[in-house]
C-alpha cells in the first residue's frame, strides 16, 4: 500500500536513526559469518577439525539462515516487524555466548545453525520495516545501506580477527567468536523503541496504531480514511497468503528474487568464509596475513556499493544489476587460470570482482520488499533468502573440497558460471522500479489496455493467478 504523507515526507532525525537501527542487524549478519572464518584455524588445531568438520561448521550458518528466512519471514508478516526485531537479536546474544563454551563440534555447528536461524529472521524483518517507513525516492539508497552495513561487519570481523591472532594467537579463538556477543548486545540495546510499521498494522486494521506511530515518528497526522485508501489501492485487505508466492507473476519475481540473490553470493560467501584459504591458495598471505588481505577485500566490497547506492536510484535497478553482472564475470575468468595468475593480477580481480559487485549487492533487499505487498513482504524476503542460501550452504561447503581436488583455477570458473547465470536471470526478469510507490511497484502487472471516457489509456489487472511478464 502507499500511504502519501510517508512516500513524500523529507529524511529527517527518525529515517536516520530507523536507517541506523537496521542496519545494526546486517552488521552483525555479516561480522558473525565472517568471524567464523578467521576463528577456525585456531579452532581446527584446537578441536582437531578435519576439512569436513570445517566445511560443515562453515555451512551451518547458511542453512540455519535458509530455515530462518523460510519460517520467520511468514511468521514477521503475522506478529508484526517490531516484536520480532527485538527476539532474533536475543537469539543471537545467546547463541553466541555459548559458543564460546564449544568442546565439540558438534556443539559449533549446532551453535552455528542457531545463530543463521536469526541472522535468516532478520534480513527481512530489518529491511521491511525500514523499506515501510522511508520515501520513494531515497528507498534504494537506504536499503542499500543496510546491504553496506554487511560488508563493513565482513570487513570489521577480519580486522578484529587480524589483529587478536597477533596479539595471542591462535588460541584466542575463543574470544573471537565472544567479539560478536558484545556487538549483537549493543545493538540489541540501539533497537529499543523502534515504531512498528504503518504498513502492516493497517493490513491488521489497526488504523488507530498506524496512526499513532506516524504523528510520533513524522509529526504528521493522518486520517482514517486516508489510511483505509491507501490499503485499499494495494488490495492489501486481501491477506495474500504463503502460496501466493508459487503462482502467476509472485513466482516469478520469487524465482528471480532468490535466484540473482544467489548466484550473487555463492562465489562471494565462499569468498568471505574462506578468504584466508583461497588467497594462500594463490600463494599469498598464509597464516594470519591472510585475514588482513581478506579484510582489504572486504573493503573493497564496501567501496563497490557506494556508487551503486546513488545509481539504483538515478538510472534504474534493472540496468544496474543486468551490467553489474556481466562485469562480475570476467574476473572470475581470469582468475581461472589459477596459481600462474601474478600476483598483481590476483589481487586486481578480486578488487574488481567486488567493486562490480556492488550493484546486485544493494538490491538483494531492496527487489523482494518492492515487488510484493505489504501482507506478504517479509515472507517474500525470508523466501528469496532461504533460496539464496542453498547456494551459498552448498558452495561454502564444497569449496574446501573442491580447492583440494580440483584447485584454485576451477573452482574460480565454477564462480564465474554461477555469475552469469546471474546475469541471465536479470536480462530476463529484472524490473525496474525506481521512483515508484510500494503500490506501484508490487501491484500486478497489466493484461489489457483499455480507454477511459476521456480518452486516456487505462490497463485492466492481472487476475491473481496468472502469470504475468515483467
Amino acid at each position: 500500500m502507499s500511504i502519501r504523507v510517508i512516500d513524500e515526507a523529507p529524511l529527517n532525525g527518525f529515517h536516520r536513526k530507523l536507517t541506523w537501527a537496521c542496519a545494526g542487524g546486517p552488521f552483525l549478519d555479516g561480522y558473525l559469518l565472517s568471524i567464523i572464518g578467521v576463528s577456525l584455524i585456531g579452532m581446527s588445531n584446537e578441536l582437531h577439525l578435519t576439512t569436513a568438520d570445517e566445511s560443515l561448521i562453515g555451512a551451518a550458518a547458511l542453512v540455519g539462515i535458509f530455515i530462518g528466512g523460510l519460517c520467520f519471514g511468514a511468521v514477521t508478516d503475522r506478529l508484526g516487524r517490531e516484536a520480532m526485531y527485538t527476539i532474533d537479536l536475543a537469539v543471537l546474544v545467546g547463541g553466541s555466548v555459548l559458543s564460546v563454551f564449544a568442546d565439540e563440534t558438534w556443539q559449533v555447528v549446532i551453535l552455528r545453525f542457531i545463530v543463521g536461524v536469526a541472522i535468516g529472521a532478520d534480513y527481512p524483518i530489518a529491511t521491511s520495516l525500514l523499506a515501510e517507513w522511508v520515501p520513494n525516492k531515497h528507498r534504494g539508497r537506504l536499503l542499500g545501506i543496510l546491504i553496506l552495513a554487511w560488508y563493513i561487519g565482513a570487513a570489521a570481523a577480519y580486522v578484529v580477527g587480524y589483529v587478536m591472532a597477533e596479539i595471542g594467537g591462535n588460541g584466542t579463538w575463543r574470544w573471537m567468536i565472544a567479539s560478536s556477543a558484545v556487538l549483537s548486545a549493543l545493538v540489541l540495546l540501539m533497537r529499543i523503541g523502534t515504531p512498528e510499521s504503518p504498513l502492516w498494522l493497517v493490513n491488521k486494521g489497526r488504523t488507530e496504531d498506524a496512526q499513532k506511530a506516524i504523528k510520533h515518528a513524522l509529526g504528521r497526522t493522518v486520517s482514517t480514511n486516508d489510511l483505509l485508501a491507501a490499503a485499499a489501492t494495494e488490495q492489501s485487505l486481501q491477506q495474500h497468503r504463503f502460496r501466493d508466492l508459487f503462482q502467476g507473476t509472485y513466482l516469478r519475481r520469487t524465482l528471480f528474487c532468490g535466484l540473482f540473490y544467489m548466484c550473487q553470493i555463492t562465489p562471494m560467501f565462499a569468498l568471505l568464509t574462506f578468504g584466508p584459504t583461497i588467497l594462500g591458495s594463490f600463494g599469498l598471505g598464509k597464516g594470519n596475513a591472510g585475514n588482513l588481505g581478506s579484510a582489504l577485500i572486504s573493503v573493497v566490497f564496501v567501496l563497490g556499493c557506494i556508487p551503486a547506492l546513488r545509481m539504483v536510484d538515478r538510472i534504474g535497478r534493472r540496468p544496474v544489476i543486468v551490467w553489474s553482472f556481466a562485469l562480475m564475470a570476467i574476473p572470475l575468468v581470469v582468475l581461472g587460470g589459477g596459481s600462474s595468475v601474478p600476483f598483481a593480477v590476483v589481487i586486481a580481480c578480486f578488487c574488481a570482482y567486488a567493486l562490480f559487485s556492488g550493484g546486485p549487492t544493494v538490491l538483494e533487499w531492496t527487489y523482494p520488499n518492492e515487488l510484493f505487498p505489504t501482507s506478504i513482504r517479509a515472507t517474500a524476503g525470508g523466501v528469496a533468502t532461504s533460496i539464496s542460501r542453498v547456494g551459498a550452504a552448498a558452495g561454502t561447503y564444497l569449496l574446501p573440497i573442491s580447492l583440494s581436488r580440483l584447485g584454485i583455477g576451477a573452482t574460480m570458473l565454477i564462480g564465474a558460471g554461477i555469475t552469469l547465470v546471474g546475469w541471465l536471470v536479470s536480462v530476463l526478469w529484472a524490473e525496474e522500479t525506481r521512483g515508484r510507490t510500494l503500490a506501484e511497484t508490487s501491484a500486478l502487472p497489466a493484461k489489457t489496455k483499455q480507454r477511459s471516457p476521456a480518452g486516456e489509456e487505462q490497463r485492466e489487472p492481472v487476475r491473481e493467478g496468472e502469470f504475468g511478464g515483467s
